[in-house]
């Protein structure tokens, strides 16, 4: 059975997402993305995280989201290591769990390039 997370969760350095081609590993994993500057009016609170996400190859999926929000000036992380009894889909979705409690809603992408907006829950 795989586990959620019992030892810490260890995300790397962040890195601009335009980049994620060069700094995000092949393979299984959960990615974090966040705005650079500024934060997000959220309904109980002010973020700069716009996603999470579990993926079977986090590149791939860093790239594909990089690719999709082109005009962005995002970073990205990743989660450092994957131990094979621990879930990357669990971890994403408790790490949303958690945000949408203490913030009001799950994270979300500003819908234009310069002006975070707030999200509707």
């Amino acid at each position: 059975m795989a586990r959620c997370y019992h030892d810490p969760v260890e995300f790397g350095r962040w890195y601009p997402l335009a980049e994620a081609a060069t700094h995000a590993p092949v393979g299984p994993g959960v990615i974090q993305v966040r705005i650079r500057t500024g934060l997000i009016d959220y309904p109980r609170g002010k973020s700069a995280m716009v996603h999470y996400a579990a993926t079977a190859d986090v590149r791939a999926a860093a790239v594909a989201f990089a690719a999709a929000h082109r005009d962005r000036d995002w970073l990205c992380r990743h989660l450092l290591h994957v131990a094979p009894d621990v879930d990357p889909i669990a971890i994403a979705a408790r790490l949303t769990r958690d945000f949408t409690v203490r913030f009001g809603s799950p994270p979300t992408p500003p819908t234009t390039p310069t002006t975070p907006t707030t999200p509707t829950p």
